[in-house]
C-alpha cells in the first residue's frame, strides 16, 4: 500500500541560525600596521619585559577589550588604546599602592587566565621569582588564599588544569632551583594539593625548571590529567594528578643496580641502547644525550591515532667532555610507557640530529633562546609538525619523517649584520583562510647592538612575507625585540585579529592585522592557551548557532535573539562574543546569560565565561524594529563567537521586514511491502 502525505515546509528565508565562517575565498595578506606601543611603559623608561605572553578578555563587562601582561608589574590597558587602566607591583594587589611597594620579583611564564574556582568568573593566576604565586579577581585584587609564597627561587613555569575532573581547576607551578622539589600543585583556594611538591622521593631524578616547561594532558585516556615536567637533568620526570609517577615499558626494567620502572628514572641518551640499559660511555668516548632544563613538554596525538604523545625538546650535548659541550636542540617523542614514538611510517627510535650548533649561550651577549615546541598541522596531511626557535639563530620546523620541508628552517640571524638575533616561540593561524597556516613570531637582538629586532611573518614553508621592526627601546637600552610568544586576538570593535607582543623594551606593543576577520587559530599565545598547558584546548564551538523569534516581522515589532553556544569537547575555560547590532536594530533590554558576564553598550552586545561540554550556554536580548524602516527589507545580524584558541567563527540569523511567509508543499512517499 502506498501513502502519500504533504505537509507545510519552512519558511523561505535562505539560512537562519548557523552560518557560515567569511573569507571563504582565500584573499593576500596584508602587512601588519603598528595600532600602538609602550603600554605599561613609565614616563621614560619601561620594565624589562621577558618570556610572557600577555592576555585579552573584557575583564569589567563594558564592551571593550582589556590586555593583561606582566615584565614585573601585572598591568591592565585598554584594548583599542593601549592606555593603561590598572598597574599592581608583582606580589600584591589594588588595594595597595603601586607606588609604596616593590615587585617581588620578574614574571618569566605566561599570564594565566581561567575560571579555576568555577564561580563563572575569570581570575587571573601569575607567578614570578621570589616564590611567588598570585591569583586574582578580574579587577586586580586578590582572591581568598592568595598570593602564596612557597620559596625563595624564581617560578618560571605554570600552568593551570582540571587534573581530577571535579570542575575546579588546580594550578601547576615549577621552579627554577637545583632540587629535586621542583613542581608544586595547588587548589583553587591556595592548599597545596596532596601528593605534592614533587619529586619528594630517591626513585628518579629532577632539578630546576628552567623554562616554562609543564605539560599537562589526559595520556591515558582515563578522564584525568597527567603532568609532565622536564628539568635540569637528562630524565624528564611524569605524574598522575596524585604525584604518583607514570610506570615504565618493561623494557627499562630489571637492569643490575638501575632498575628504571620510572620515567623519572630513564636517561635521554640519543642512542636507544644506552637509554635502555641506563647508561652511556661518557668517560670513555664521545656521546650525545639530552638535557631539559628549558625544553618544555606538549602532550599531543602527533600523528591523530587517538593515542597521546609527549613531544619534548631537548638540549643535546656531549657528555663525555668537561665541561659539556653543547650540540644541538632536538625534539623527542615519547609514548606513555616512556619508549619512544614508533609508528608506520614513522620512527622516533632516534631523534633528528644535528640541528644546529648554538651560536651564543652567554645571556650577557644576547638574552637566551627557549625553544618552545609548538605543534600544530601546517600542510593539511593530518600530521603535526614540531616548530621550536633555537640556539643557532633559526626557528626550526620539523616533520613526522624527522626532516623539515620547504625552505625550513628560517635564519633570522645574519651573519653580515656583525651581530645576533634570536627567535621567539612562535603563533600559527591561516589568516588568509586559504587553508594553510602562517607562522607569526618575533626576534630580539644582541646586546649592545643598536638595532631592535622584528615581528616576521611567515608561510607555511617558511617563507617569509612580512618582516616588521618592532619599536625602539624607552631610555637608554642599547638593543629590543621581543622574547616571549606574541598573542593573537581581536582587541577593539573591529573583526579583524591584532597581534600582541610584550617586548623587552618597548613595553605592549599591539598590531592589526587587516583582512583576517575568517582567520583560524592554531596556536594562539605562548604555550597553546591561556591556561599554558603545551596544548590547543580541544574543545570547539561549530555547533553554535544564532536564532530569532519571528523571522518575518512587522515595522516596529520586538524581536528577541538568542544565541546559543554548545562545545562538542573538552571545556573551554575562557569563550568571548561579540554581536554588534545593525542600525536597523535597536536593542531593547531583557539582556540575560545562562552564566558567564554579559553587558551592552551602544547597541553591542558582549559575554564573556567558561563554556563546558554538553551544557550550552544561552545569550537572549530583545531587539525594537523602527516603525518607519522601508518594507519589504532585509536585516543580518552576525554575532562573532572567539574561543581563544580555535579563531573567531560567525553565525547569522536573517529576517525579512513585512516579508511574506511561503510555504510550499512536500510530498513524501513511503512505500510498505
Amino acid at each position: 500500500m502506498k501513502k502519500v502525505m504533504s505537509f507545510l515546509a519552512l519558511v523561505i528565508l535562505g539560512f537562519i541560525g548557523r552560518g557560515s565562517p567569511k573569507g571563504s575565498v582565500a584573499q593576500s595578506i596584508n602587512e601588519p600596521i603598528l595600532k600602538w606601543a609602550y603600554g605599561g611603559c613609565y614616563s621614560s623608561w619601561c620594565e624589562t619585559g621577558w618570556y610572557s605572553s600577555p592576555v585579552v578578555a573584557d575583564l569589567n563587562g563594558d564592551g571593550h577589550m582589556d590586555i593583561v601582561s606582566s615584565a614585573y608589574s601585572i598591568i591592565s590597558v585598554d584594548g583599542e588604546t593601549g592606555v593603561l587602566q590598572w598597574r599592581v607591583k608583582s606580589g600584591y594587589d589594588r588595594s595597595v599602592d603601586p607606588n609604596s611597594v616593590d615587585n617581588v620579583g620578574r614574571t618569566w611564564a605566561g599570564i594565566v587566565l581561567a575560571d579555576i574556582d568555577n564561580d563563572g568568573n575569570i581570575e587571573i593566576i601569575t607567578a614570578h621569582s621570589g616564590g611567588t604565586v598570585s591569583v586574582y579577581d578580574k579587577e586586580g585584587y586578590f582572591k581568598p588564599g592568595w598570593p602564596q609564597h612557597l620559596a625563595e627561587n624564581e617560578f618560571r613555569s605554570l600552568a593551570v588544569d582540571d587534573l581530577d575532573g571535579d570542575n575546579k581547576m588546580e594550578i601547576i607551578v615549577g621552579l627554577a632551583r637545583l632540587n629535586q622539589i621542583n613542581v608544586w600543585v595547588l587548589e583553587p583556594n591556595g592548599v597545596i594539593r596532596t601528593g605534592w611538591p614533587q619529586l619528594n622521593s630517591e626513585e628518579g631524578s629532577a632539578a630546576g625548571i628552567y623554562n616554562d616547561n609543564i605539560g599537562i594532558g589526559d595520556m591515558d585516556n582515563d578522564g584525568d590529567k597527567e603532568v609532565v615536567i622536564p628539568s635540569d637533568t637528562i630524565t624528564v620526570c611524569a605524574y598522575d594528578d596524585d604525584g604518583t609517577q607514570l610506570k615504565t615499558n618493561s623494557v627499562y626494567h630489571d637492569h643490575a643496580g638501575h632498575d628504571m620502572d620510572k620515567w623519572g628514572e630513564v636517561p635521554a641518551y640519543v642512542e636507544i641502547e644506552y637509554e635502555q640499559r641506563g647508561w652511556g660511555p661518557c668517560y670513555t668516548e664521545p656521546t650525545a644525550r639530552a638535557n631539559f632544563s628549558n625544553g618544555p613538554a606538549n602532550i599531543v596525538d602527533v600523528n591523530h591515532d587517538g593515542i597521546v604523545e609527549t613531544v619534548v625538546i631537548g638540549n643535546v650535548h656531549d657528555c663525555h667532555t668537561s665541561p659539556y659541550t653543547d650540540l644541538f636542540y632536538t625534539p623527542y617523542i615519547f609514548n606513555l610507557d616512556r619508549t619512544r614514538f614508533v609508528a608506520n611510517p614513522f620512527d622516533w627510535t632516534e631523534p633528528p640530529l644535528n640541528t644546529g650548533a648554538p651560536l651564543s649561550e652567554d645571556y650577557n651577549l644576547i638574552e637566551s633562546v627557549q625553544p618552545n615546541p609548538v605543534t600544530v598541522d601546517l600542510d593539511g596531511d593530518g600530521n603535526l609538525e614540531i616548530l621550536f626557535p633555537s640556539y643557532d639563530g633559526r626557528l626550526h620546523a620539523v616533520w613526522l619523517d624527522k626532516t623539515e620541508h620547504g625552505n625550513w628552517p628560517f635564519s633570522v640571524y645574519n651573519p653580515g649584520e656583525g651581530f645576533y638575533r634570536f627567535a621567539s616561540e612562535p603563533v600559527v593561524a591561516d589568516l588568509n583562510s586559504d587553508g594553510f597556516p602562517e607562522v607569526i613570531f618575533s626576534s630580539w637582538t644582541q646586546k649592545g647592538s643598536g638595532k631592535t629586532g622584528y615581528l616576521h611573518i611567515l608561510d607555511y614553508q617558511g617563507n617569509q612575507i612580512y618582516q616588521v621592526p618592532i619599536p625602539e627601546p624607552k631610555g637608554s637600552w642599547n638593543w629590543n625585540g621581543a622574547l616571549a610568544a606574541p598573542t593573537l586576538a581581536n582587541i577593539d570593535n573591529d573583526p579583524d585579529l591584532e597581534i600582541l607582543l610584550n617586548t623587552a623594551h618597548a613595553g605592549l606593543v599591539a598590531y592589526d592585522l587587516p583582512g583576517t576577520a575568517g582567520a583560524r587559530i592554531l596556536w594562539g599565545t605562548g604555550r597553546g592557551s591561556y591556561q599554558r598547558l603545551g596544548a590547543v584546548l580541544s574543545g570547539n564551538l561549530e555547533l553554535s548557532r544564532k536564532q530569532v523569534n519571528n523571522p518575518v516581522p512587522s515595522p516596529g515589532e520586538t524581536l528577541t535573539y538568542k544565541i546559543v553556544l554548545e562545545n562538542n569537547g573538552p571545556k573551554l575555560g575562557y569563550v568571548s562574543i561579540t554581536d554588534t547590532l545593525p542600525s536597523e536594530l535597536v536593542f531593547s533590554g531583557n539582556l540575560s546569560a545562562t552564566s558567564g558576564s554579559v553587558s551592552q553598550s551602544n547597541g553591542i552586545v558582549m559575554w564573556n565565561g567558561e563554556v563546558p561540554p554538553a551544557l550550552p550556554v544561552v545569550i537572549q536580548f530583545d531587539a525594537t524594529i523602527p516603525d518607519e524602516i522601508s518594507v519589504p527589507y532585509n536585516i543580518v545580524n552576525e554575532v562573532l563567537i572567539d574561543d581563544h584558541t580555535n579563531g573567531v567563527i560567525h553565525r547569522q540569523s536573517r529576517i525579512i521586514v513585512g516579508g511574506y511567509a511561503v510555504y510550499l508543499p512536500v510530498n513524501v512517499r513511503s512505500v510498505s511491502h
